[in-house]
């Protein structure tokens, strides 16, 4: 069952393996280039797109009726992205989840301003039931989601992570027909911290740079970027949790990398893919080792009056 009141225990140091499979799936990410498709928003595409081949993949912004489930059938992974649902696009994405589900590929859901505004919640909460394999989002965007809060400033988060948690919790383990006693997908939660679940173990990512929220697309990029690392950790053997959490780890590397050398938004723009194409494997690595730390689920009440 899905415990009711779940905290997370005292955090620990990523392990060496974590550590050397964050340094091995960068460098897989570099070099199979995983083939990722992006029915995004309007107003991200171009840098979507961009972050994507700084960082190794090759983006395809396909998202038209009639090709969408086409292209989700052969690419490496997809993501959806609800910034600018407009019917067509979302004609596209229903295909395009339906194609993923039916041939096994990957696909991320990034709710864009989930919760103050009725359509584009009813379609996540649509979308959900295709089974996403990581659901990315701030805060407020994932309470909505997860039916315990009402949603952001637009696309702008109210809530922190820590207060996130047991929502994260409850839509990791709960999904159309399932009871919560497995992980259903992982929940990525950004912030200045970010937290990623999968509703029985947590990985908490630190580091990164404020910059990325005064750039348009900065977390919509990141959707992209975890579909990369998704996709390239299957065929590597990594779990979905863990491919997300490297995503982040690589993510916030680049950022800080390029903080230091912008002298604002700007200049962190540019900064930000070059840092992106030159971030290392071993890089990866480190950030991992220094910024990323790892915890256990722990959970109250179940509702049949057990223990979760």
């Amino acid at each position: 069952m899905v415990p009711m009141s779940p905290t997370l225990s005292d955090p620990a140091p990523a392990d060496a393996g974590f550590i050397q499979r964050a340094a091995e799936l960068t460098s897989a990410v570099r070099e199979t280039s995983p083939l990722i498709q992006c029915a995004t928003n309007q107003v991200v595409a171009n840098f979507t797109a961009n972050v994507l081949l700084a960082s190794g993949p090759a983006p395809a912004m396909v998202d038209v009726p009639g090709e969408a489930g086409e292209f989700a059938a052969i690419a490496s992974a997809t993501l959806i992205n609800l910034g600018t649902p407009h019917e067509a696009q979302r004609v596209g994405m229903l295909e395009a989840v339906a194609a993923a589900a039916a041939h096994g590929t990957p696909w991320v859901l990034d709710p864009v301003a989930a919760g103050p505004l009725t359509l584009r919640t009813r379609f996540a909460h649509e979308l959900l039931t295709h089974s996403p394999a990581v659901v990315r989002g701030n805060a407020s965007e994932i309470l909505a989601l997860a039916g315990t809060g009402s949603g952001g400033r637009g696309v702008d988060a109210t809530d922190d992570v820590d207060a996130s948690v047991p929502g994260a919790v409850r839509l990791a383990l709960t999904a159309n027909g399932h009871d919560g006693a497995a992980p259903a997908r992982v929940v990525a939660v950004s912030g200045a911290t970010d937290l990623i679940t999968d509703g029985r173990d947590a990985i908490r990512v630190g580091g990164g740079s404020e910059l990325l929220t005064r750039v348009t697309g900065g977390g919509c990029a990141l959707g992209a970027i975890i579909a990369a690392f998704v996709a390239a950790g299957r065929a590597s053997s990594v779990s979905d949790l863990e491919a997300a959490a490297i995503a982040h780890a690589f993510y916030s590397e680049a950022a800080e990398r390029a903080a230091e050398r912008a002298a604002g938004p700007g200049s962190f723009q540019a900064a930000f893919l070059d840092a992106l194409a030159a971030v290392t494997p071993d890089d990866v690595g480190a950030f991992v080792g220094a910024r990323v730390s790892t915890a256990v689920v722990l959970g109250g009440e179940d509702p049949a009056g057990g223990m979760g």
